[in-house]
């Protein structure tokens, strides 16, 4: 099975680093060794929230989410963001902007250092409001029930993940307008530029997280049906079939799943410019760990893991808020990689521990099918 999954995932290792030796000798081999770990502990809760959304979609979508999904998350994030990130900053043609990435790298880091804020307000605003609106959400199983509880209450409230999100971005941007003008106003004219890129990324969110769900609120009555198969196939000893995403409601799935991952991305292309300011190495390193992560995902679809372990997506969605915030504190400071890295891996991490000693109270209970009936202290 972890052959079967990975085995693209190692064959690209391999490729990678074998093209990053001949490209530049031992030390490019360890530079794109590094930007793939880099990668897969920075979008590890990205694979657990993707894992969530492609177990409701049919095999079929699944293998496009791993076939033209990979180009457009190797090749659209990896290599070809970073160059349209320089050629709208330097107000260039793509053609000379891939000249400055190849002959003139010192710049074209630069270029993309001042684009950040841009783009952190971006992913920043995407990635809150996946935040806000999860758990915002009143839900059966609670992983911090002294904090879920009472936020499941104010969620009632229309439209307050929405309002919290443009509070927070305009503290941001306001933050960020004071700072650049106390240290003489070079960057005063990006707080414009901060709000509009975080107003882009509500936006995007908006739309297509709400196209997404309207086609899956669709599919509510082919879902009651689903459960009348399951009661009439439990009478006659069968397993009924899963309903499952096709169609119109798969393609805007598919489509919040790519947008999700790009706003995933942000943080590991940033980080990136930490290591090397090596286009191709930046590409190769970043590519293998995006295959990884593509590879996770379906491992943890096939394998059930996100039924068995029902806290997983709490922490990974805890993890999107904390990534969230770290975006839009980063306008103007600078947040270590291994911070952020840290901080996501630490939640799954203690999500995936609070799932394993729920499972074994559930068991000492003699309810080990209760899965989904009850929640059991967690730890905290």
């Amino acid at each position: 099975m972890v052959l079967k999954t990975f085995g693209w995932s190692f064959g690209i290792t391999a490729l990678g680093l074998v093209a990053a030796w001949f490209y530049g000798g031992w030390e490019a081999f360890g530079i794109v060794a590094i930007l793939s770990v880099l990668e897969i502990s920075l979008s590890f809760d990205n694979a657990v929230v993707n894992a969530g959304i492609l177990k409701k979609m049919s095999a079929f979508w699944q293998k496009i989410f791993l076939t033209i999904g990979v180009l457009i998350a190797v090749f659209g994030m990896r290599l070809v963001f970073p160059v349209v990130i320089v050629a709208i900053s330097a107000q260039v043609g793509p053609i000379e902007a891939v000249d400055l990435a190849l002959n003139d790298k010192d710049q074209y880091q630069q270029l993309v250092t001042d684009a950040h804020p841009a783009i952190a307000a971006f992913g920043g605003m995407f990635l809150l409001m996946i935040f806000l609106d999860f758990i915002f959400e009143d839900r059966d199983i609670k992983w911090l029930g002294w904090l879920e509880r009472p936020l499941a209450k104010l969620g009632k409230i229309d439209m307050l993940s929405v309002c919290i999100s443009l509070i927070v971005l305009m503290v941001s941007a306001m933050t960020f307008a004071t700072q650049a003008h106390q240290h003489g106003g070079t960057h005063v004219d990006k707080a414009a530029t901060v709000l509009l890129a975080g107003v882009g990324g509500l936006i995007t969110y908006l739309i297509v997280g709400g196209l997404s769900a309207y086609f899956e609120d669709k599919l509510e009555e082919e879902e009651e049906r689903e459960h009348e198969l399951e009661e009439a196939a439990k009478k006659s000893g069968k397993k009924a079939p899963a309903i499952v995403l096709a169609g119109k409601a798969a393609f805007f799935m598919f489509l919040y799943l790519e947008v999700l991952d790009a706003s995933f991305s942000f943080d590991g292309v940033i980080g990136a410019f930490a290591v090397t300011n090596d286009i191709v190495l930046m590409a190769l390193g970043l590519g293998v760990g995006a295959m990884y992560v593509r590879s996770l995902t379906v491992y943890l679809v096939r394998q059930g893991t996100l039924d068995d372990y029902v806290y997983l997506e709490h922490g990974a969605h805890y993890a999107i808020g904390a990534l969230a915030l770290i975006l839009m504190v980063s306008i103007q400071y600078e947040i270590p990689e291994i911070v952020t890295g840290g901080i996501g891996v630490a939640l799954i991490g203690w999500s995936f521990w609070s799932s394993v000693r729920r499972n074994r109270a559930l068991a000492r209970n003699g309810d080990p099918d209760a899965g989904d009936k009850a929640e059991v202290p967690s730890g905290v």
